[in-house]
């Protein structure tokens, strides 16, 4: 029986409580629900009291100040634990939950820690190893998830009547395009440079240079016929990003007017749903994403709508707002690079919302939880340890009907003896995240 919307009642219509009210409520518990400051409208329904009022009959949650503020300020970060799970935020004994599950998740989906001064990496990167979710030792799972979970349960026994959605897990696949190839595409001094190198350094790689470069042999980097038949093999959903930033010491990507490189995006992304990958530098300039979108466009002929920054760099909230302002609609550079696991600590897609100047926004954040080089290059495990990793975070996912997302780049995936193992994880991730 629909017991109708749930009411929350708040003496302050905040519009981070309707944020994240929205996330854990419509999203994640798939209720219809409104905030209500008077208390004289609220019905026959179902009541949240979000107050330190007395309201008889409703489901109490108080407050921290978190969701009622302006701009940030520094937390005082208590942990302990509620039904086996990290909580903080904590409440006083009358409230029907020990902790403030709306402040602390929007504390955690926001990435409010990442708008303070922070040590970061030799990128500029926020560490993974500065969030509370490292320190505390949550980062590998959804915690927002599940403590929506735990709060549909006990809501449940107060009002008995709602019915909480069933969510569906599902997993997609994405790749980054650093480099497509490891010969062709390349400017004449680039391709001279790069065989006197191979010349004095290995002369075995500078055969197979001129092998390539002669169309006696593939491009041993062009491996997307072999991408695309795993993708469609596993029926696996999945998005391509291409790289049209111009050559630096971080980005290794052809000129985006080069033919062969133009003629591989057009036949990819007219295939599969595919984006920006802005490079290295772009993550602090708005004129490099705009520019580098519109190459994009020239190429595939559409409106680029989606992006992943090159690195992972991704600086709060100063990169989001730079792709509202080229166009950009989903992002999907939510994750660490150093580490595995819920870098916002929730399993599925959300919407950005912008601490600094309070705000909803119209972009999609798609968080991801595993990438190759995280495996074998910043957390140096093997192939074995590194399914062990990826088996963990499908199965947190997929007990709270989330969705999996993985990167992996094609240089990671070479048809030689070296890269073999590493195929055969990539194997055993794309049969294994099926639904």
């Amino acid at each position: 029986m629909d017991s109708g919307p749930v009411k929350i009642y708040s003496t302050v219509d905040a519009p981070r409580l309707r944020y994240i009210a929205g996330i854990i409520l419509g999203d994640i518990l798939g209720l219809k629900w409104e905030v209500i400051t008077d208390k004289r409208k609220l019905g026959k329904h179902p009541v949240i009291n979000y107050s330190s009022d007395s309201l008889s009959g409703s489901f109490k949650i108080i407050p921290d100040s978190i969701l009622f503020e302006k701009g940030i300020c520094l937390k005082e970060m208590v942990i302990s634990e509620w039904k086996g799970l990290p909580v903080f935020f904590q409440t006083i004994s009358d409230s029907d939950l020990p902790f403030d599950v709306f402040a602390a998740s929007f504390f955690l989906v926001c990435r409010y820690e990442e708008y303070f001064d922070y040590a970061p990496d030799e990128y500029g990167r926020f560490q993974s190893t500065s969030s509370v979710a490292s320190r505390y030792g949550f980062l590998k799972k959804p915690i927002i998830d599940l403590w929506a979970k735990e709060l549909a349960k006990a809501f449940l026994k107060r009002f008995p009547n709602i019915v909480f959605r069933r969510n569906e897990y599902r997993a997609l696949l994405t790749i980054d395009t650093d480099e497509p190839f490891a010969y062709l595409g390349k400017t004449l001094f680039r391709s001279m440079g790069g065989l006197l190198r191979d010349l004095k350094n290995n002369k075995g790689r500078a055969g197979e240079r001129y092998k390539t470069l002669a169309g006696e042999e593939k491009d041993p980097y062009e491996v997307f016929d072999y991408i695309i038949d795993r993708i469609e093999t596993n029926k696996t959903e999945a998005r391509f990003f291409f790289p049209v930033g111009d050559h630096s010491k971080y980005d290794k990507n052809p000129s985006w007017k080069n033919d062969r490189y133009r003629n591989l995006i057009k036949k990819i992304a007219g295939k599969y749903k595919s984006g920006l990958h802005p490079s290295f530098n772009a993550a602090e300039s708005l004129s490099l994403i705009t520019s580098e979108a519109a190459r994009l466009k020239n190429i595939i002929k559409e409106d680029i709508l989606l992006s992943r920054f090159h690195y992972i760099r991704l600086f709060m909230s100063r990169s989001y707002q730079d792709l509202q302002k080229a166009g950009i609609t989903e992002d999907y550079s939510m994750g660490y690079p150093d580490e595995p696991g819920f870098r916002a600590s929730i399993a599925r897609p959300y919407y950005f919302y912008d601490v600094i100047s309070d705000k909803f926004t119209n972009l999609k954040i798609f968080p991801f939880q595993v990438m190759d080089v995280t495996l074998f290059n910043y957390k140096n495990l093997d192939p074995e340890a590194s399914r062990g990793v990826i088996s963990e975070l499908i199965n947190e996912t997929r007990k709270v009907g989330g969705l999996f997302i993985s990167i992996w780049h094609n240089t990671s995936l070479l048809d030689n003896p070296e890269w073999q193992r590493w195929r055969e994880v990539f194997e055993f991730m794309v049969k294994n995240q099926t639904p």
